[in-house]
């Protein structure tokens, strides 16, 4: 996989699809980095470049408005020589003549092309899913009908126990709302953490008083006249509701990537540690880079907020030249009523998880180790300061004694001795 460019003129054109975090942070490296040639900035929806995890976190709790996580204000795009373009789409990408189309009829050269082109929920086929009042949360405007549906005593009903459901029933609990959440696995979380920590949001979530319905499938969204009022069971049992999210995941966006040819899987578009497909000249960021991470040795996707940040420089160092391999550590953190956390690393395959604090009163730290004992991935819950020893346990790829990583006496720092 390879492809690179370098400073200079015209012929040097970098044209970002995608208008999230990820591109946005992609244009900010190039300009940062010294790059002067031509940057296009291909954006579908209408606001200026936002971060996405105040949309369930913030903004829901009514403490960010959309100016506190726009990326840039419009001057510096202006300021830069960044053409943002917004309200449009790139429909094709032609790799052999370098050239991007758009919606509106315009094409656009390049000579590197960076995919950022994000995700999108989920929209699984339930009955009922088009009524008035199911709503997603993706984007901004989805958000904000979100939050202005929410008050107190509204009756939600979310579908998923997912980041996104958890998050926005810890909201509209802080709202006054009446929350039921239905998950079709054991604990909620599952997926993300493993039954073991999906435990601990599920009581975290029912001491708040969610309805917290676990090894619950929907059949349907009941309505009545063209209107969400709750959810139908298996089994028959119903939810009333006035509002219905379905919050079942996210897809990563590689359709474009997919019809041009470059090399994708069920999940993302496919890179090396660079960053750089299958194509000569063109990069991927964010959601849909699936990317070879030179620590875990094999291709980890992830829908993480620090991908968005954090990739677009390196993608850019390579753009204008350079051969920096992506290698942070996996990261995403959480808030929700009185708990917050922070993970690290990449824990598939794991064997055992080793907790040490105090897990009743929520303070203390989760690891996932394999059959070998290596730390995979760590937790830190209300335990601050603690992620940089965590994060070291995971980089140093040594074998740790799970008694020892559970004794609090033991300072972190001293297991990678």
């Amino acid at each position: 996989m390879n492809g690179s460019a370098h400073n200079g003129g015209a012929q040097d054109a970098v044209v970002i699809v995608g208008g999230g975090l990820a591109g946005a942070k992609t244009a900010e490296a190039l300009r940062d980095q010294g790059h002067t040639g031509p940057v296009t900035l291909i954006s579908a929806e209408k606001h200026l470049p936002y971060e996405r995890p105040p949309l369930s976190k913030e903004y829901l709790a009514g403490s960010q408005g959309l100016d506190d996580f726009t990326v840039h204000q419009r001057s510096w795009y202006t300021d830069n020589s960044v053409d943002l373009r917004t309200e449009v789409n790139a429909t094709a990408v032609d790799t052999a003549r370098r050239s991007v189309t758009l919606s509106d009829g315009a094409a656009v050269g390049y000579s590197s092309l960076v995919l950022a082109t994000g995700s999108r929920s989920a929209r699984p086929p339930i009955d009922g899913a088009d009524a008035e009042g199911v709503l997603y949360l993706r984007t901004f405007d989805e958000a904000r009908a979100l939050s202005d549906a929410i008050g107190s005593g509204t009756r939600l009903a979310v579908i998923g126990g997912g980041w996104i459901g958890l998050e926005v029933a810890a909201g509209a609990r802080g709202r006054g709302a009446e929350v039921t959440v239905v998950e079709a696995a054991g604990q909620p979380l599952t997926a993300a953490l493993g039954p073991e920590l999906g435990a601990v949001f599920a009581g975290l979530h029912r001491e708040h008083g969610v309805d917290l319905r676990t090894e619950t499938t929907v059949e349907a969204i009941t309505t009545e006249n063209g209107r969400a009022t709750g959810l139908r069971l298996a089994g028959g049992r119903q939810i009333e509701a006035d509002l219905v999210l379905v919050a079942v995941g996210a897809r990563a966006n590689i359709a474009l990537a997919a019809e041009a040819g470059i090399a994708t899987d069920d999940g993302g578009v496919l890179t090396d540690a660079e960053l750089r497909t299958s194509v000569p000249g063109v990069y991927a960021v964010g959601d849909i880079a699936a990317a070879q991470h030179p620590l875990f040795g094999t291709r980890i996707r992830t829908e993480h907020w620090a991908n968005a940040l954090n990739q677009p420089a390196v993608a850019a160092a390579n753009i204008l030249g350079g051969s920096v391999q992506y290698s942070r550590l996996p990261y995403f953190f959480t808030d929700q009523y009185d708990l917050g956390m922070e993970y690290s690393g990449y824990a598939a395959g794991y064997d055992r998880v080793v907790l040490r604090g105090d897990v009743e009163g929520r303070e203390f730290i989760a690891f996932w180790l394999n059959a070998s004992g290596l730390v995979l991935a760590g937790m830190n819950v209300n335990i601050w300061d603690s992620t940089d020893d965590i994060q070291a346990l995971i980089s140093d790829r040594i074998t740790v004694d799970p008694k020892r990583l559970a004794d609090t006496s033991v300072p972190l720092g001293d297991l990678t001795d």
